[in-house]
């Protein structure tokens, strides 16, 4: 038997076992959190995929639960950080300190921000000023801060899980779109139904509520994380990928339509960020290469923070997710 083969054997079954984990982690988060298996799904699919991930929703719908549930089943360090108006850079990155010893001599030591983590919750992070907000961009894509003109590297895994209040709401900034492009998805996070919004007052008004139990260690995290990359990927699904994400830019490649309605279209981090998606996906649903339908899926989470509409189109009443609507309609 070839050692290709023996190599194949093998990667399959530590994606099988991979797989059972996330079953794992995901039935103990949905003890938890609940009526809200897509969020759950989507969040795991980011981490899984090894990105950041952006939750938008009203207040109290258990956005910054979710995030201190995640860390705890995935096993990873967390911190938090609250935005607020006064937030500065150096609270997030950390910032150098004179120290004077014993003897009077005196030296500058980096006192670590929050940012030194392996699950970073930046809660309500719209609150703070886009300067602040920038803060993040190093750390999300490089996974390092310069602090002073020196570099510090930050541990890994390394994500950003952020949550965001609707722009709509008073006391709010628009995040810049180079940061809106660092999260691989962006979790629209609903009202739950009535059956989980019933089941949700009676379990979490009692003497006591449920704790979220690990599943994985980080090092399991990272490893099923480099299983996901060496995912097998179909023709198929490649070119349906480009093929959507091209299209979703105004040019040749795209229909009269989507060229009169959208302003600017996602840039190839989509692309990525649905490679990655899909097969994050399948790995979760126990399957062993992505398809059409993981890519149809996650259209919306991946593009929805990655497209600006024209005047006309916003004139028009006409909104990204219908852009996307029609986008997903031409993958079947």
């Amino acid at each position: 038997m070839s050692a290709d083969r023996l190599t194949s054997q093998a990667l399959l079954a530590r994606m099988e076992q991979a797989g059972k984990q996330f079953a794992r982690a995901r039935r103990h988060i949905g003890q938890i959190i609940f009526g809200q298996e897509q969020v759950i799904d989507e969040a795991l699919i980011a981490l899984l995929a090894g990105g950041h991930a952006l939750l938008v929703g009203a207040p109290g719908l258990a956005k910054t639960r979710l995030v201190a549930s995640l860390g705890k089943v995935l096993g990873l360090a967390e911190q938090r950080i609250q935005f607020t108006p006064d937030l500065m850079p150096a609270d997030i990155t950390g910032s150098e300190i004179l120290d004077e010893d014993a003897s009077g001599s005196r030296a500058f030591r980096f006192v670590k921000g929050p940012v030194f983590c392996q699950l970073l919750m930046a809660d309500e992070i719209n609150r703070a000023s886009p300067r602040t907000q920038s803060a993040l961009l190093q750390a999300m894509q490089e996974h390092h801060v310069t602090v002073a003109g020196q570099r510090h590297d930050l541990p890994r895994p390394f994500h950003v899980l952020a949550t965001q209040n609707p722009i709509e709401q008073e006391g709010t900034y628009p995040l810049p779109e180079a940061q809106l492009d660092r999260f691989l998805l962006e979790i629209q996070v609903p009202y739950p139904s009535r059956e989980a919004e019933r089941r949700l007052m009676i379990e979490t008004t009692g003497a006591a509520e449920g704790e979220a139990e690990a599943a994985l260690t980080a090092t399991e995290l990272e490893t099923a994380q480099a299983l996901v990359r060496q995912m097998p990927v179909g023709e198929q699904v490649v070119e349906a990928i480009l093929r959507v994400v091209r299209s979703a830019r105004p040019g040749p490649e795209a229909t009269a339509e989507v060229s009169r309605l959208v302003a600017w279209g996602p840039s190839p981090r989509a692309a990525q960020a649905l490679m990655l998606g899909a097969r994050a996906r399948a790995l979760l649903q126990g399957r062993l290469s992505p398809s059409l339908d993981d890519v149809a899926a996650l259209l919306d989470p991946v593009l929805r923070h990655r497209m600006a509409l024209t005047f006309a189109a916003r004139a028009d009443g006409k909104t990204v997710a219908d852009v996307i609507s029609g986008l997903k309609a031409g993958l079947a």
